[in-house]
């Protein structure tokens, strides 16, 4: 199968780093926005203003407001925009060819994974999952990325790593997308943690036991959904999850400062920050771990912070009071 041209549907930052990722690996690339109002000036411009300011994008980089098919086709819309958008879409543009989920998180109400919803809207297209720690900035800019993609046939997903490699960006093939999806829906919520313990000035050493713990409480999750928890120990797992917990550049962490300063998640939206995929992924982590009878007692202190049912230091003070254990 070809594999030289790229739609990269969704024209926020993180679609249109990857665009930009995609034409530096000598793919010629179609970046699929919301209307031909901005996907005209995109094309005048070669700068995505309302995503990106300031990151010049190459000529391979065309954009579009229509979808017509392509060799290659990256999702990059909110988790939970998904299935709407695999509704607008003929499914018979997507079969038999690779599709690249690049969302963390999970559906709200089906507990779904990306790759789920893929399944039901498209089951005849080809799922892979990009994953690991990146920030679309340093993405788009060429700055040195590695990461994760996930998919089922091994020659096939090497097979598409290469057509996406640049040389700034190096997609290492890996065959384990139940654990890859998992670690990057649960990360963004342990992310909304280790901000609320920055922010309401906790320290550094509450912030390293909650990463900690939190790789622990992931691993239980994966292995209980059928994944792998040798996963957690590549760019998927330990790589996203300390970028995500650490850096103020991460949407989450963000976020997660806000609540920890004693500020509603409803207040924090309403201001205008930006989306923070582990506030719409904590509630439906907590379901899904009750469902699976997995204990996990961090995933269920943010479910409670974002939902205003507690603060962090109630919180921490209930974690740290929890009967001691034997680490391993």
């Amino acid at each position: 199968m070809p594999l030289e041209t790229v739609s990269v549907i969704g024209g926020g930052a993180w679609g249109t780093a990857l665009a930009q990722a995609a034409a530096m690996a000598g793919r010629s690339v179609t970046l699929v926005v919301r209307n031909s109002d901005h996907s005209a000036a995109i094309n005048q411009s070669h700068v995505n203003a309302a995503a990106l300011p300031g990151q010049v994008l190459l000529s391979q980089v065309v954009a579009s407001a229509e979808f017509t098919g392509a060799d290659i086709v990256v999702l990059a819309v909110p988790a939970q925009a998904t299935r709407t958008l695999l509704a607008s879409i003929d499914p018979a543009l997507l079969a038999g060819r690779p599709v690249v989920l690049s969302a963390k998180g999970l559906e709200a109400g089906t507990l779904a994974r990306q790759s789920e919803i893929l399944a039901d809207m498209a089951p005849h297209a080809i799922p892979y999952v990009l994953s690991g720690p990146s920030f679309a900035a340093d993405v788009a800019a060429g700055r040195p990325t590695a990461i994760t993609l996930a998919g089922d046939d091994a020659d096939q997903t090497s097979a598409l790593a290469t057509a996406l490699a640049g040389p700034s960006f190096r997609p290492y093939a890996a065959d384990d997308r139940i654990g890859v999806e998992i670690a990057g829906a649960l990360k963004n919520v342990y992310a909304l943690a280790c901000g609320a313990v920055e922010g309401a000035q906790l320290g550094a050493s509450a912030r390293a036991a909650l990463i900690a713990r939190g790789y622990a409480e992931m691993a239980r999750m994966v292995t209980a959904m059928g994944g792998s928890a040798h996963t957690l120990t590549g760019l998927a797992g330990l790589g996203d999850l300390t970028l995500t917990c650490t850096s103020v550049q991460s949407r989450n962490y963000q976020f997660g400062m806000a609540l920890g300063a004693g500020r509603a998640a409803a207040e924090i939206l309403g201001s205008g920050a930006k989306l923070a995929e582990g506030v719409t992924t904590a509630p439906v982590a907590a379901a899904l771990a009750r469902s699976l009878h997995v204990d996990a007692p961090l995933i269920d202190a943010v479910d409670a912070v974002v939902a205003g049912t507690a603060d962090i230091a109630t919180i921490v003070a209930g974690l740290m009071s929890r009967p001691l254990k034997r680490e391993h």
